[in-house]
């Protein structure tokens, strides 16, 4: 109670972990670590106070149990099936999509004054930095059964995933030739966080910017924006 104290004076522990019981359906033991995955650091600058490092593991410990989920669901595919479909699966705008719809929005502390930050997709980072603290705090077991019964089962409609093509950039290449649309993705920002690199690439459409998506390499920010560009045209 001191150290939640220490880091967020006017928050409760009570309230806090009826917030986190009510919208992960898991009781934190460690709680300190549930505050810390849910602080952009919007509100808190230092590495060991906000949701980075615990992203950056949880990144890891979600793509390894989503791996394990299609290895065994799927034990006749290829490798280049596998990558597609956890591609799918654990993309920045998949995560968070399902950040927002189990409620970690309104939990998530974050500086709600920045109006860009709410439109961003930093609840699913902070969904993959929760993944980190459960397994810092339950273990790895328990943080695979909490990953497959609160997401991968409920919101990741892995057959509906099946079906759909993973190459948005060139549905919308080919879209934008069709229709004599001058159609670039441009690298509008790169920088490196907490040791991970982050793109932000920009659709651009006749001169004008359409869409943009954020992702730790070049493809997947690509795509992203490539998603939303289709969304916002109605593709």
């Amino acid at each position: 109670m001191q150290l939640l104290k220490q880091f967020f004076p006017g928050l409760k522990k009570t309230t806090f972990q009826k917030e986190i019981e009510n919208v992960l359906n898991i009781k934190p033991t460690k709680s300190l670590l549930y505050v810390t995955a849910l602080t952009h650091k919007s509100i808190k600058d230092s590495p060991s106070e906000n949701n980075e490092r615990l992203e950056y593991l949880g990144d890891a410990i979600l793509g390894c149990i989503v791996a394990d989920y299609l290895f065994k669901r799927y034990p006749y595919k290829d490798e280049g099936f596998l990558t597609e479909m956890r591609s799918k699966m654990v993309n920045r705008q998949q995560l968070n999509d399902i950040a927002i719809k189990i409620g970690l929005k309104k939990i998530t502390l974050y500086n709600k004054l920045d109006n860009s930050l709410r439109s961003s997709q930093i609840f699913g980072n902070t969904l993959e930095s929760v993944v980190g603290a459960i397994y810092l705090d339950k273990g790895y077991k328990k943080t695979q059964q909490w990953v497959l019964q609160q997401i991968v089962i409920p919101h990741m409609f892995v057959d509906d995933l099946e079906a759909i093509d993973i190459n948005l950039k060139n549905k919308l290449i080919g879209w934008a030739s069709k229709n004599g649309k001058a159609l670039s993705f441009e690298v509008a920002e790169e920088k490196v966080s907490s040791g991970r690199r982050t793109f932000i690439i920009h659709t651009i459409l006749d001169g004008e910017i359409l869409s943009q998506g954020i992702g730790y390499n070049k493809k997947d920010a690509s795509q992203i924006a490539a998603q939303q560009a289709i969304e916002k045209l109605g593709l």
